[in-house]
């Protein structure tokens, strides 16, 4: 923990959920789902118990939620260990969310070798199987048949299964970015090792989808085959289908970033950038029109009498202004004032040049040189067509 962390405070963010502390500085949201998800682990687990302790009667679900928050805490454990390796090796983490199936770390950079990659990807199982070690050696320290031994058997075998789970080699599992690890190392190219894990993660979709159910009905995970009726076959169906989305979903959100990240370098301010010409602020929109037509420019900047930039003419407004009117309007009245924020280095490209487009949101933006000077203007129409069409090339 950090020593400024403010205290956890129960307020949301928008697609975020209920913040819960900053550990390490990072964020820890819990998503609405997470109460769903609860709420099942609490019932399903309190109907095991009374198999065990049938004597404890109703007060089985108040010791089954404490295991689901329990359990949820081995999870954010889990998630911490991507968050410190991450940090350790200088790559920003947005926030952590605990959401319906487990946890997320939003990492907002990617590693630098696939080195680095494999132990960010493996921390996290690893720390899974230490806390399923160490809930196993605790119950040497407790009596069978009781509540402390139940939720410690419980919580031995729920880590060994995240565990595992997480090690199936493909994406947008850890054992998929394993994978991925391995396979940029071989190769010498991520985005290889991003297709092959994302196809593994894509096949892993459909064999949970199909497998999963079979494994049930015929008892190879442990379970009595004997009192399977036809509930228990659609819930464990519906649960392989919602398993299976959410890795195909995953495996195919992880090539399109992939595809975004190969392809950045390829959007540069100075490239995409249109010509513009200075205007003052008196000048009617018609001449400053004929002076950019005669200098082969698309774009007009409003200047002050010392010929600093003031503002840019918006070219939705522009288009707003009949033609007949146009001699009458001064280009002052359709410019749009410049902050901070609207002044784009003209050597920023890829990611770098996105952010500072995000963090000031704007219609055109004014390119200029390091010294100062005027390079041009900048639309963001320009920007997301270039990138569009970056994303529809083929990947090297």
């Amino acid at each position: 923990m950090n020593q400024d962390e403010p205290k956890p405070q129960r307020t949301e963010e928008p697609g975020g959920g209920i913040l819960m502390g900053r550990p390490f500085g990072v964020p820890v949201y819990v998503a609405p789902s997470w109460f769903v998800v609860a709420a099942l682990i609490t019932w399903v687990f309190g109907d095991q118990i009374e198999r065990v302790l049938p004597e404890l009667g109703a007060a089985r679900y108040l010791v089954s939620l404490f295991f689901a928050v329990a359990f949820y805490a081995s999870v954010l454990v889990h998630e911490l260990a991507h968050t410190i390796a991450a940090l350790r090796f200088k790559l920003p983490v947005r926030r952590i969310q605990l959401q319906f199936f487990g946890g997320v770390s939003e990492i907002e950079k990617e590693t630098e070798t696939p080195g680095r990659e494999f132990v960010l990807a493996f921390v996290g199982p690893l720390l899974s199987l230490v806390l399923a070690g160490v809930f196993y050696l605790s119950l040497y320290a407790v009596e069978p048949g009781t509540v402390p031994g139940v939720l410690l058997g419980g919580l031995m075998i729920s880590n060994l299964i995240v565990a595992i789970f997480n090690l199936l080699p493909g994406l947008p599992l850890d054992g998929g970015r394993m994978l991925r690890a391995v396979v940029w190392k071989i190769t010498g190219k991520p985005m290889s090792g991003t297709v092959a894990a994302a196809w593994v993660g894509r096949a892993l979709a459909v064999l949970v989808l199909v497998g999963l159910p079979l494994l049930t009905r015929t008892g190879l995970l442990g379970n009595s085959t004997e009192d399977i009726g036809g509930f228990e076959t659609v819930t464990d169906a519906l649960l392989a289908a919602i398993l299976a989305a959410i890795i195909w979903t995953g495996a195919g959100n992880s090539l399109r970033m992939a595809r975004l990240r190969e392809h950045l370098p390829e959007l540069r301010a100075r490239a995409l950038t249109r010509r513009a010409i200075p205007v003052e602020p008196a000048t009617p929109l018609s001449e400053a029109l004929r002076r950019a037509n005669e200098a082969g420019a698309r774009a007009l900047v409003v200047v002050d009498g010392a010929g600093e930039p003031t503002g840019i003419v918006r070219e939705a407004a522009i288009a707003a202004v009949p033609q007949h009117r146009r001699p009458w309007v001064a280009v002052s009245t359709l410019a749009q004032d410049l902050t901070d924020g609207m002044r784009v280095p003209a050597e920023l490209t890829g990611q770098p040049l996105l952010d500072h487009l995000r963090a000031s949101p704007a219609t055109e933006y004014l390119v200029v040189e390091d010294t100062g000077e005027i390079y041009g203007v900048l639309a963001t129409t320009d920007v997301e067509r270039a990138f569009v069409q970056a994303m529809a090339r083929p990947s090297t």
